[in-house]
């Protein structure tokens, strides 16, 4: 089949994309992407044997995404463009990342006699409403829960093929009204190999080092982290690595000076995808501290499987899906989302017993292994490619 894959962003740049249109290739499938074009990137290349097509999209008119169910101008622009596409290409399946452009792809698939493909990295309602930008005046004229939970339900039920990223997350769509017997669950998962260059680097003996690496937001819960700490006699080699941006990050500095974690508590900014490996398996512990909200508990960080592929405890709070996980592969320990105490007692058992950090580290490591790996969980692509042949 020729898929023509959507996206709202630029590629590649998206690992969770890149693995699908690798195994749907494998498979025999020919994959081209529609994307956003940025500054200095050529409007048309092939890349690993996947043509790419890019267009750029003006300031205000990708701010009109947040208030695309109102007016069209966001949508008119993704029609435009894949039309272009599709007037020079034969099609056989369009493939929409995420929910916002669901209505274009669904439309454009039945003008175009081509399969509707949605693949829902996240709980896009949730996500928008807990956004920065929907919660001001003008936000909230222009961006209403209710539409995109209906726009949700429409889409999801219309699609021939639905992508979803958990079982939590299709239990939640089901609940919510989407009929769709095509349901293909699909987690954030890494191929076993990505750290066969990193295997033999081993933690600094001379630290216990806590690893975060990820966005700096105010639903991370980094805060609960920072709190749970200055609640510690912790050890005077103890470090906390934080690694990423996020608007959050001034606030989260301005509360380790005020607790006096100053030097236990490390923000070292972006890093390269190599460093950030790297960094990780320099590190003892690894910290999931999300906040619980219908979004996390339904979402597939892939976070969790890097830190159990290079053998890391996990310390996670209970969002749903992490701690579902965790239970079955044995992977690390749980915390109450927002319960700082509970945080510090869960660490502390960490810290002092090296023996529990390496079992823990081992479960998850067989728990990716054995299951949780992508040649194993990209089987249910494959075969909901398999049934529009």
């Amino acid at each position: 089949m020729n898929v023509l894959m959507v996206l709202e962003h630029e590629y590649p740049e998206d690992e969770r994309v890149t693995k699908e249109i690798r195994t749907l290739q494998i498979n025999g499938h020919n994959v081209s992407v529609a994307c956003i074009k940025k500054k200095k990137i050529c409007s048309y290349e092939v890349f690993k044997g996947v043509e790419i097509y890019r267009n750029s999209i003006s300031k205000f008119r990708a701010k009109t995404s947040v208030g695309a169910l109102k007016f069209p101008f966001y949508f008119n622009f993704w029609v435009a463009f894949i039309k272009s596409i599709l007037s020079k290409k034969k099609i056989d399946a369009i493939h929409i990342h995420d929910l916002p452009l669901a209505k274009v792809g669904f439309s454009l698939s039945r003008r175009y006699n081509m399969k509707f493909v949605l693949d829902l990295h996240e709980n896009w309602p949730v996500l928008l409403d807990l956004s920065p930008h929907t919660k001001s005046f003008l936000g909230r004229i222009l961006s209403n829960q209710k539409q995109w939970l209906k726009y949700e339900k429409k889409y999801a039920s219309l699609a021939d093929g639905l992508i979803v990223v958990a079982e939590e997350m299709k239990e939640r769509l089901l609940s919510k009204g989407v009929k769709n017997e095509k349901i293909a669950i699909v987690p954030n998962t890494s191929d076993i190999d990505i750290f066969e260059k990193n295997k033999d680097i081993e933690p600094d003996s001379k630290y216990i080092t806590l690893y975060y690496a990820g966005g700096i937001t105010l639903h991370r819960g980094l805060d609960i982290v920072i709190k749970g700490l200055a609640k510690m006699n912790l050890p005077d080699n103890f470090r906390f690595w934080i690694i990423g941006k996020g608007r959050n990050e001034p606030f989260l500095k301005k509360l380790t000076k005020e607790l006096n974690l100053k030097g236990k508590v490390a923000f070292l900014g972006w890093k390269s995808h190599e460093m950030v490996l790297e960094l990780l398996f320099k590190s003892d512990i690894a910290v999931i501290p999300h906040l619980r909200n219908e979004h996390t508990d339904n979402t597939s960080p892939n976070k969790i499987f890097h830190y159990m592929l290079a053998k890391k405890p996990v310390l996670s709070s209970n969002c749903k899906y992490l701690e579902n996980i965790i239970n079955e592969t044995g992977a690390g320990l749980v915390y109450s989302d927002r319960n700082s105490n509970e945080f510090a007692d869960r660490l502390e058992q960490l810290i002092e017993n090296k023996e529990l950090r390496t079992r823990l580290g081992e479960n998850g490591f067989m728990g990716v292994k054995e299951k949780y790996n992508w040649k194993n969980t990209s089987k249910a692509l494959i075969e909901l490619y398999d049934k529009f042949k």
